[in-house]
Order: C-alpha cells, then sequence, then structure tokens
C-alpha cells in the first residue's frame, strides 16, 4: 500500500507519545531503533519527531495531525527532489536571519522562510525546530497553519517573493 508509511508514523508518535508520558523525555529514548529507522525512510530525525511530540505534551500543540502533515512534505521533498539521500549538510544557527529581520515589514518571516527550506532539506541544526512555538504564533497571527507555509515555501522554489505575499494575503484574510 502506498500510503501505509502514514499508519506507521501514526504508530510511531503514539509509542513515542507515550514514552514521554512514561518519562523518557531526550530523542535518544523517546524511540526504539526500529522507529528511528523507519523515521530515516521518510526523511525524519528522532530529534525532530521529539520536538514535535514534546511540544505537544506541553502546549498541546503541533498535534499529531499536523506533525504527519509537516512529515508528508518533507518525505515528498525527501524522495523527490533529493531522492531519498540525505543532503549530509546541518546548517548553523549563525546563518539564520535573526528573529527580528523583517521583510516588508514583516518580522519573523525571513527566518521562517529559512527554516522552512532547511525543514525540506532535512539539514536543520539539532537545536532548531520547524514549527516551535515562535513559529505557531507567527503564522497563528498569519492566519497560516505550519503545513500550509511548508507546502507554500515547497511550491515557491528559491523565490521568496511568492512566500511573502501569499503571507500577506493569508494575514489579511484575502485568499
Amino acid at each position: 500500500m502506498k500510503e501505509a508509511w502514514r499508519d506507521t508514523f501514526k504508530a510511531v508518535w503514539k509509542r513515542g507519545s507515550a514514552a514521554w508520558t512514561a518519562g523518557r523525555r531526550t530523542p535518544a529514548t523517546l524511540f526504539e531503533p526500529e522507529d528511528v529507522a523507519f523515521l530515516k525512510t521518510v526523511g525524519c530525525s528522532a530529534q525532530e519527531l521529539f520536538d514535535f511530540i514534546d511540544d505537544f505534551h506541553q502546549y498541546g500543540e503541533p498535534d499529531l495531525t499536523t506533525s504527519l502533515e509537516v512529515t508528508a512534505l518533507r518525505r515528498d521533498y525527501f524522495l523527490t527532489a533529493l531522492a531519498g539521500k540525505a543532503t549530509g549538510r546541518a546548517a548553523r544557527m549563525e546563518d539564520l536571519p535573526g528573529k527580528r529581520a523583517e521583510v516588508d515589514g514583516i518580522a519573523w518571516l525571513p527566518r521562517l522562510i529559512a527554516k522552512a527550506r532547511l525543514k525540506l532539506r532535512g539539514e536543520m541544526p539539532a537545536d532548531l525546530m520547524y514549527g516551535c512555538a515562535g513559529d505557531r504564533h507567527f503564522l497563528g497571527e498569519m492566519n497560516m497553519e505550519l503545513p500550509v507555509f511548508l507546502k507554500l515555501v515547497a511550491e515557491s522554489g528559491a523565490d521568496d517573493r511568492p512566500i511573502v505575499d501569499a503571507v500577506k494575503r493569508h494575514a489579511t484574510g484575502v485568499r
């Protein structure tokens, strides 16, 4: 079955969530080796899924559905654009735009665009999360969701303008 990976992902997320509840709260202890191996096949690291589960338990979001939708977009990019091969690179925190960096007067957006591109390529530094509380707050203010924004970035390639324009439209409610 072509989409069976989704059921496996849900099971891994639920096992990780149960492990978190049981007190296993690090990426190294949250998942069994076979779960980590599965995650690798869909372009997701234990750190990335840990971040989603940890934030879900601490803040109530992102939930399983959002985690799955973000992973589905990353998986598609991983399998198509990257032919299922990791780039072997990880960005450095100091290479990202600052939290106050602006484009068209919109703070946080340059940073979020950079984070989304890193997420798609699987090049996130271990201490950075696509979909952190700051990202979720910003996107909530812009009337967007994590998967919608990630898809927009994937479709826009290296061109920031369609992303900026779409965010502005969403923020004003004009689609």
